[in-house]
């Protein structure tokens, strides 16, 4: 029983991992452009899917290929349309880009079909590591391991960096960065770029453990939102913390209890709101109020 309750914690920190990642890029997009994004899920499934291209065609290697493309393609959605919805009505924005959502899902169905695409793990990363009690495969291992490192790279990108400091001030204050005299435009359009492609960096993690089919964006927005709420608006730690906490929750629910899995980080949400209701590092941002 203890090997079990061990093996469905650790589990719970590669969901949650992937969580964390999906929430991190939606929270940087609304952190500074102040946008709902509801289409920001499709995004992570295009990742999973020009992954299976990638790797269908060149291999491997080819597949880390799949968030530079993801994100070049966010930078083209945010000139071509979400440029458009800064300083308007949220209700605006999340109208807007639920219908992206269901115009890129509709896209996926025609060029990849409607059925589940295969996609295994790497041949090296086959096999499970048994520490003690604890069994967990190579791969949802790696996965993990890839998370934590690609967390601290953007923490330290966003805290140490000109360009890290200058999204973090426009997201508290883009008229002053304006005044600055930089050219914040070509930072929101890069901030959008730089969301979508850690979305589709967990779409790629994600594409050997989930099914990779047009659905797939649903089983990850929805979970971002929650996750979003839970730590925070815009912050990093906060989106880290809560994302975690949430794939633990997930993946113990499935353990005891599978039937309240779907809604159990709906439950969890409203349980935190009710003592924090800015969420656990939530803080109060002028612009939104």
């Amino acid at each position: 029983m203890l090997s079990l309750l061990l093996s469905q914690l650790a589990n719970g920190l590669v969901l949650g991992g992937l969580y964390v990642l999906i929430a991190i890029g939606l929270s940087i997009i609304f952190g500074l452009l102040g946008i709902v994004n509801f289409a920001h899920g499709t995004f992570f499934a295009l990742g999973a899917y020009f992954g299976v291209s990638l790797y269908g065609h060149f291999g491997w290697p080819a597949v880390l290929l799949s968030p530079v493309l993801v994100g070049l393609l966010g930078m083209a959605v945010e000139r071509l349309l979400i440029h458009h919805l800064y300083d308007k009505e949220p209700l605006i924005s999340l109208i807007v880009t639920f219908a992206l959502a269901l115009l890129i899902e509709a896209l996926t169905r025609v060029i990849w079909g409607g059925l589940g695409q295969p996609f295994n793990a790497p041949p090296f990363l086959s096999g499970i590591f048994l520490w003690g009690p604890v069994l967990v495969t190579r791969y949802r291992f790696a996965v993990f391991a890839s998370t934590v490192v690609l967390l601290i790279l953007l923490w330290a990108f966003l805290q140490f960096t000109p360009y890290g400091r200058i999204l973090r001030a426009g997201s508290r204050d883009p008229e002053m960065v304006g005044l600055l005299g930089i050219r914040l435009p070509r930072v929101l359009t890069a901030v959008f770029g730089l969301g979508c492609a850690i979305a589709a960096i967990a779409g790629v993690l994600a594409a050997p453990l989930w099914t990779v089919d047009p659905t797939m964006s649903e089983g990850a927005i929805m979970p971002a939102f929650v996750i979003v709420t839970i730590g925070g608006l815009g912050s990093f730690p906060g989106a880290v913390i809560a994302g975690l906490a949430v794939g633990e929750v997930i993946a113990m629910t499935i353990q005891f209890a599978p039937a309240a899995s779907g809604a159990i980080m709906y439950v969890f949400m409203a349980l935190v709101l009710l003592l924090r209701p800015r969420g656990l590092l939530g803080e109060r941002w002028e612009r939104f109020e």
